[in-house]
């Protein structure tokens, strides 16, 4: 979805949107004009963001705790990508 439709879901400006983009706090998929395309889990990210700094909590900390996130998942998804092509289940 585009910006406009995400800006209407969130209530957040274009303008926050694309600095949370630039703080790497979101990744949108790009058309090969590119313009970004939002997914429903890139929505949900947002919101979770919006809550966090109304809550007082810094980019930066949203952002580290990003990458752990990503990290446990990345391990995760080894971990049974091993145990599934070894005959576990």
């Amino acid at each position: 979805m585009g910006i406009g439709i995400v800006t209407e879901i969130t209530g957040l400006s274009n303008r926050k949107i694309r600095y949370y983009e630039l703080r790497k706090l979101i990744f949108p998929e790009r058309t090969p004009s590119g313009t970004r395309k939002y997914s429903f889990s890139d929505v949900e990210r947002l919101m979770e963001i919006a809550e966090k700094i109304e809550d007082g909590v810094q980019t930066h900390e949203i952002r580290k705790d990003i990458v752990k996130k990503e990290k446990h998942k990345m391990i995760i998804g080894q971990i049974n990508s091993h145990f599934h092509h070894n005959g576990y289940k």
